[in-house]
């Protein structure tokens, strides 16, 4: 995983943590439940630009492409 990856998946999983604690009140659950879907979103980014840059990359000596 990239470092930008790694830093995106540890800030949603401790905003999870956070959320299954169940000690927020519900106005800042509510606020933690957006700020999940905003870094799930940036997730998703993330992979999809990674999926694409392995796609441009030739494949590995020996290994065939797949059509």
């Amino acid at each position: 995983m990239t470092p930008d990856l790694d830093t995106l998946v540890r800030e949603l999983s401790d905003a999870a943590a956070r959320l299954r604690a169940g000690e927020m009140d519900p106005v800042e659950a509510a606020a933690e439940v957006e700020r999940c879907a905003e870094l799930a979103g940036r997730v998703g980014a993330e992979l999809d630009r990674a999926a694409r840059e392995a796609e441009r990359e030739a494949p590995a000596e020996g290994q065939e492409q797949l059509l």
